[in-house]
């Protein structure tokens, strides 16, 4: 008995022995295994691979921010409550027009109004005379005339051009199709004749 029970006390006493170096063994394995992966980690990364910085936030999104937070702030109202602040902003800005459109009114009341230009004087009984090419010369004693003018849009500043035709009164038929001419205002010779041709300026080649 005494033989049996000696073996069994040194397994005890042996068996403990070994755990409790392994954990001593162990641990400094596991302290150093971070420290070596963080090292690898870093040997891996590119030199330029650096954490980016936030992006910066635009206008809109930090009023947005400052507004939400401004809101987690406020204190829970109830509808009624809101409504009232509403219409108390509105009231405000609509009082705020008000005072600025009664100064633009005195503005404008202050400044001198502008006189409209004066039209162009013609002395009583002067006609009129335009130059224009001759586009048709087959009735007799009779030419169209085709008057082409170019303006500067107002509104646009385009150059816009455009043309009128009149018959002019020709007595010895001098001028044919293709001459400038220049004609000048008379009285109604016909149901559509009002003008008479002065002087051939240019013959046409």
């Amino acid at each position: 008995m005494a033989d049996e029970e000696t073996p069994e006390t040194t397994e005890e006493t042996e068996t403990p022995a070994p755990e409790a170096a392994e954990p001593e063994a162990e641990a400094p394995a596991a302290e150093q295994t971070p420290a070596a992966a963080d090292v690898e980690d870093e040997a891996d990364r590119p030199a330029g691979d650096v954490n980016p910085p936030a992006p910066a936030l635009t206008r809109a999104q930090q009023r947005a921010a400052t507004r939400h937070a401004e809101a987690s702030k406020r204190t829970q109202r109830t509808p009624e409550e809101r409504q009232a602040e509403r219409e108390e902003r509105r009231t405000k800005l609509a009082a705020q027009r008000r005072r600025r459109r009664a100064k633009e009114k005195a503005k404008r009341a202050e400044r001198p109004a502008a006189t409209p230009p004066e039209p162009v004087a013609r002395a009583a009984g002067s006609q009129k005379v335009r130059l224009g090419r001759v586009v048709s010369d087959k009735a007799d004693k009779t030419i169209t005339v085709r008057i082409d003018t170019a303006r500067r849009h107002r509104r646009y500043e385009k150059i816009v051009r455009s043309s009128s035709t009149l018959h002019a009164h020709d007595e010895n038929n001098d001028a044919h199709e293709g001459d400038l001419v220049r004609v000048i205002e008379a009285r109604p010779l016909s149901r559509t004749k009002r003008w008479r041709l002065v002087e051939v300026l240019e013959r046409a080649r």
